[in-house]
Parts: C-alpha cells; structure tokens; sequence
C-alpha cells in the first residue's frame, strides 16, 4: 500500500482582495488539507479508554514503586508501554524506534528521592524522511502518587494524572504512525514528574548533548477532565500553557526588547499559537485557551526542563480541574470522594485532545523548517521590510509574514510574498503592529511563526 505522504494533500483555496492601507491585498481565506481531518477521525475514544484502563491496572505507578512485577507497579507499566509502541512499529513495519531513556537519580532524604532510584521513560521516534534530526516531541507521564508524595505502595491509579496523557500519546503513535513527515516525531513517556521532572530534566540533557533540533514540546497532563471542582462542566474547552521568552536568553536580547517589543512573542509563546491555529482551524468545536503563564499558578509541568534547557515547550490540558481527584488517598470524607479514579475521566473528551496533539504534531512535521535569522526594519519610514535566510527546499512554496496589533493575543494579518528572501510591506507601519514569518510547503502547510529576532537598516 502506498503511503500517505504529504504529497497526497489537496489544497483548495480562495482569495479574496482586502484594502490595508490603500493597498490591495491577496488574501488567502480558506485552505483545506484533508489529511488533518482524516487525523482528527482516526483518534479512537475506545482505544484511549482501553490504554487508561490498562495503566490503572497497574495499581501505583509511582517512581519509587515495584519494578520487578509483571502486574503492579512502574515496571510493569513502563514495560507494558514499551510493547504498545513496539506493537505499533510492527504495524508500520518498523517505522518506530522504541528504546528506554535511563538515569539514575542519586538519593537524597531532603528530596522525593530519598534513595539512588533509576528514571526509566519509554521513547518511540517516528524518524523523518527529510529532516531526521529536526523533532517535535509529544509527551505523556508515566508515573502518579498519592497525598504522600513518598507513599510507593497504596493504590494510586493515576486515571486523569496522567494515564490520559499517556494513552494520548500512544494513540497519536498508532494514528501518526501510518503517514510519513519529512521532520521526526518523538511519543515518549515521561518518568519521575511527581517526583521532581526528573525524565523531562534527562531528555532534555540527552537533546542538548546530541545536538537535536526540537521544533516543540507538547507536554499533555490531564486531558480527561470535564467537571471542575468550581461546579463547572465543560468538554469543549482546554488550556494552553506557554512561557513569554526563553529563560536562556540573552541579557542583550532582554535588553533589545524594551525597545522593540516581544514581551509574549518567544519560541513557546509561538508554538503554543500554532496549537491554537491548528485547532481553531480543523476542529472548530473546540475552544483552546491561551495562558499566558508557564503552567498553572506556582505549579510545574514536564514542559518546564526542555524550556529551561532553551527549547519551546507547551503545556497542553483540561480547563476545568478536580484538586479531590489530584494526590490524593482513595477516600469518602463528609460525603466528598476523593481519588484519581476513572470514573473521573471522560475519554471522548481525552479523544479530542489528543487529536489536537495529532494534528499539530503533523503540521509541524509536514512543514517546511521555519525561517532563520528573521530581521525587520522600517523605523521612522512609512512601511515595514523583513529579511531572513532562504532555504532550499523542494517541498517549500514560499513564505508568509504575519502582523497582528501589539495588544492581540493571536495573528490577524497575513501576506503570501513567495519564495524570497526579503519583502516589504508598504504602507504598514513598524510601530501600530507586531511581526513574523512562517515558512509555507507546496501544499500550504505552514511552519510555527519566527519572531524578528534582529533589526537591519533597509537600503
């Protein structure tokens, strides 16, 4: 059977003329790519029930539990992780490399590692055709706790927290799995989060010492939730979590921003827009909201170690959270249940989260790479030119700049300006908006926005 390469999609668009600032515009209004749609319907409800089922079986999976058990503990759910993902590359014919990713932690009593234990997360690359080492990672939690976060014996189901974001990444395995990206895809199963990020914080090192070029980070924790503790019901809506600027940045780029703006512009900021595109697009029934906040008020995610090693990173969950099914014992006190069982999860709306995890993971690895070395200028001038580097590559149409008001929260503007390598926008002026550019493929697959990240003296 021949397999689905982006070639197979169909681009059907329309263009309408738009005056901005006397100047008549082409602008692309409607773009139809059908393999996204077929990815948002291959997304099983049933098979994610069944993987959420399966991790809960396991009883705990906390990171200091049994290791040695076929049937209790992180071992066995680790190792049974490992098989569903061996499975799925059987189903490709090897288009998945499956593998451990280990470390020891050395313990501490002062930590929720008191003894030497080994962090073991379970890793399945999707390798690209074009670009190999150019990856975008889409990740889900092994482990879970309870009230004591040192407790590695009582039953901790883990059902929202985070078996959902586990069974969302294997099922974006098994549904990506059956096309091909010119960029790599990672689905990996984080070990160690409640105890102190601790897989996060060694993949990102293993990232960093083979040079990967990661495009993004989707980290999902808790996709199932629709009943908040505040009374709320909601099975449309989630949440987006992304950091403002990289905290690697430089002092100079710091300083370079107080005058040129970028204050919600930087790489995870970006990624997270691109979520939100992606979403807003093809699956119009849901409503993703941008947070502008790392992750949740003083709390931390998996996403955090690859934003701190200077990578973008996103937070992908529910709106709406029950803290009585989040660490804590299984227990009725006063009527009130607490637990993280699975009666709190709702696996068509864990469905639907992770098929806007497929799509933008497809998105991003059907793209072109993104434009480097982005530059603008058009200070004191009636009209704004952008520069970057040109790539060559068979599979890019060209390039579109964005621009939207500096108070917007996504892009509101665009311009298709072909395959070049500097445009200007008359009549647009550098100080009422804020800027990008993306690179565009044959069949209108957009890469995540570059910000300028310098300016230039137009000649």
């Amino acid at each position: 059977m021949e397999n689905n390469r982006p070639y197979v999609m169909k681009k059907s668009v329309l263009f309408t003329l738009i005056f901005i600032s006397g100047g008549l515009v082409a602008q692309d209004i409607n773009t139809s790519n059908q393999p996204f749609y077929d990815i948002v319907n291959a997304v099983s409800a049933d098979r994610i029930q069944k993987d959420i089922e399966k991790l809960v079986s396991f009883g705990t999976r906390h990171t200091l539990s049994d290791t040695v058990s076929q049937t209790r503990g992180i071992g066995a759910a680790r190792r049974w992780i490992k098989s569903e993902f061996t499975q799925i590359s059987k189903d490709c014919k090897g288009c998945l490399e499956v593998r451990y990713l280990r470390n020891t932690v050395k313990g501490d009593p002062k930590t929720r590692i008191p003894k030497d234990t080994e962090i073991v997360s379970v890793m399945a690359i999707q390798r690209g055709t074009k670009y190999p080492n150019r990856y975008v990672i889409m990740s889900g939690d092994i482990d879970s706790r309870v009230s004591d976060p040192l407790n590695s014996t009582s039953d901790s189901p883990g059902a929202n927290d985070n078996a959902t974001g586990m069974a969302g990444t294997i099922e974006a395995a098994r549904v990506l799995s059956k096309y091909q990206f010119e960029s790599s895809i990672i689905y990996v199963g984080l070990a160690g989060e409640e105890q102190g990020l601790y897989g996060g914080k060694y993949m990102a090192e293993v990232a960093k010492a083979n040079n990967w070029e990661i495009i993004g980070v989707l980290n999902n924790d808790m996709i199932g939730n629709i009943s908040g503790i505040n009374g709320v019901i909601d099975n449309r809506s989630f949440r987006i979590f992304s950091e403002p600027t990289p905290v690697t940045e430089t002092e100079e780029a710091r300083k370079k921003r107080r005058f040129y703006g970028g204050e919600v512009d930087g790489i995870s900021r970006q990624l997270a827009r691109y979520v939100h595109k992606m979403t807003t697009t093809y699956m119009p029934e849901m409503n993703p909201m941008l947070i502008y906040r790392l992750d949740r008020f003083g709390r931390g995610g998996h996403h955090r170690p690859f934003n701190d090693a200077g990578f973008a990173g996103i937070r992908i969950m529910e709106t709406n959270e029950n803290y009585n099914r989040q660490h804590q014992d299984i227990r009725e006190e006063n009527g009130i249940k607490f637990g993280d069982v699975i009666e709190g999860v709702n696996f068509d709306y864990a469905a639907k989260l992770t098929a806007v995890n497929a799509i933008s993971l497809a998105g991003l690895a059907w793209a072109p790479p993104a434009p480097k070395n982005v530059e603008i200028a058009g200070a004191v001038q009636p009209s704004t030119s952008l520069r970057w580097e040109k790539l060559a590559d068979d599979n890019l149409a060209g390039y579109k700049i964005y621009w939207r008001d500096t108070t917007a929260p996504q892009w509101q503007h665009s311009k298709f300006v072909g395959n070049v390598s500097e445009y200007l926008l008359e009549n647009v002026v550098i100080d009422n908006y804020l800027f990008g550019v993306v690179a565009v493929s044959n069949d209108g697959v957009e890469s995540e926005v570059v910000f300028p990240s310098g300016v230039y003296k137009r000649e």
